[in-house]
């Protein structure tokens, strides 16, 4: 679909394309920092189908649990992991892994517990900048059979 702006310019318009029922790849897949810096973040076909397995075991029963699921880190590519100081072999790179932000710790803890109780996981860890006052929880999802137990970081837990 075409629609014309303002200063008659052409702007396309694409479909979202929904890895689940509340979870499109667009926001799996957003980044200031590869905006920014021109960083193409486009996943492949492969890491398209782990952003779904991700959304539809994880994302999706935290999101009919608490609402509003805000994603401040999902794919990412080589380049762009590196310049977010991301680990080398992070989960992020295959689309197998999301940071969800909470507001609060108690937010965090009340997430971190559901997950750790109720959804099938490869990873869980609460992770926080007290200094800047942030928290997420790192959670992934690995689809191939005979993958490892859930992990999770049992700090203060």
């Amino acid at each position: 679909m075409t629609m014309n702006n303002n200063n008659n310019n052409i702007t396309k318009f694409e479909e979202p394309l929904w890895l689940s029922p509340h979870f499109t790849l667009q926001e799996m897949t957003d980044s200031g920092t590869a905006r920014k810096l021109g960083i193409d973040n486009t996943p492949s076909a492969g890491v398209i189908e782990n952003l779904q397995a991700l959304c539809e075991h994880v994302l999706e029963p935290v999101r009919r649990r608490f609402g509003r699921t805000i994603i401040s880190s999902g794919y990412r590519c080589e380049e762009l992991n590196r310049r977010v100081g991301g680990a080398e072999g992070s989960q992020h790179l295959r689309g197998e892994a999301a940071d969800i932000y909470c507001s609060s710790l108690t937010e965090a803890r009340r997430r971190y517990d559901f997950i750790r109780q109720n959804c099938d996981f490869d990873q869980l860890l609460l992770e926080e900048r007290l200094y800047l006052g942030t928290c997420w929880l790192h959670v992934s999802y690995v689809r191939q059979p005979g993958r490892r137990p859930n992990r999770h970081d049992a700090r203060g837990f």
